[in-house]
């Protein structure tokens, strides 16, 4: 892999950007998305390529800080929007148009709060969904994609197991239960402390929706954990205070999609959905408590 970033940095600034979409630099977990993606759907695959490579171009072009560039914080966002078009409706022309410019706004927007040091993790893809999906639906008549169909051979199980991967994958967008665990081991090789509280983030979301008794399906298909997933990996380390950090975030992140989910805005339905700004919104509440921590830490040190 170092020989890509050397001879071939395009490549591996691209392959960064899909891999922080859970928050991980590195060219393996990228590649390995990408199969999971491409398993699911090869034009999600297509689109996710083409979006994160727009993305990182863009950066390129309007010349960001190559370091920034280098690690691949403007391809994820970018990526997240191409699957998500391609996820909502067919991929038509004005589709593929859509990608492109929604991916490179997505990447002017990450670094517009990036100069800021403000840490808005995927708001950029949501802000950029939200508009061109309402946006298609309003002004197109484009269809939504065939329905993908689950092909993993465990596609009857339902267990604890299967639950908390489904919520690596509705990372993604992606339904499959293989899909799912290529997600957890493409974290695993990166950070298997950071998969690992993926892990648990994703049982702690379904646990917490079934407690308010959300449906089950939805519950078993992980679209209460994957929030959930993305909270724990922020805060993933090893002192008891990030667990507790992590388990904070997760709870405000699925008790936020609960409510707007229960809301049932016709707005929010149009754009889109609740896509991952519970992640953002439970992640910005919980920073706070996190400086707190620190703040106390350094005092009783010293």
């Amino acid at each position: 892999m170092d020989l890509i970033e050397k001879r071939a940095p395009f490549i591996s600034e691209t392959l960064k950007g899909v891999g922080q979409i859970m928050l991980q630099e590195n060219i393996w977990t990228g590649l390995l998305f990408l199969a999971g993606i491409f398993y699911d759907d090869a034009t999600m695959g297509v689109a996710a390529i083409l979006a994160a490579a727009t993305g990182t171009l863009t950066a390129r072009v309007l010349r960001y800080d190559p370091t920034q560039i280098s690690m691949g914080l403007y391809g994820f966002s970018a990526a997240l929007v191409g699957v998500a078009l391609t996820f909502h409706f067919r991929a038509e022309p004005v589709v593929w148009v859509m990608i492109v410019a929604g991916s490179a706004v997505a990447a002017v927007i990450q670094h517009f709060f990036i100069e800021r040091k403000i840490p808005v993790f995927t708001l950029p893809f949501i802000l950029v969904t939200w508009v061109l999906v309402f946006c298609l639906h309003h002004f197109t008549g484009i269809p939504a994609p065939v329905a993908l169909v689950e092909t993993s051979m465990f596609s009857n199980e339902v267990n604890d197991f299967t639950t908390s991967t489904n919520g690596f994958g509705e990372v993604i967008f992606q339904g499959s239960f293989l899909a799912g665990v290529i997600f957890m081991v493409a974290v695993f090789i990166s950070s298997p402390v950071a998969a690992l509280y993926g892990l648990a983030g994703s049982i702690l979301g379904a646990w917490i929706a079934l407690l308010f008794a959300e449906p089950i399906t939805q519950v078993h298909i992980g679209l209460f954990s994957f929030n959930a997933v993305l909270c724990s990996i922020v805060f993933a380390g090893v002192k008891r205070k990030d667990g507790l950090l992590a388990f904070i975030a997760c709870t405000l992140a699925v008790l936020i999609d609960i409510y707007l989910l229960k809301a049932d805005w016709d707005i929010l339905t149009k754009a889109g959905g609740v896509l991952t700004f519970p992640f953002v919104l439970g992640t910005w509440l919980t920073l706070p408590v996190r400086k707190l921590f620190y703040r106390f830490s350094n005092e009783s040190e010293a």
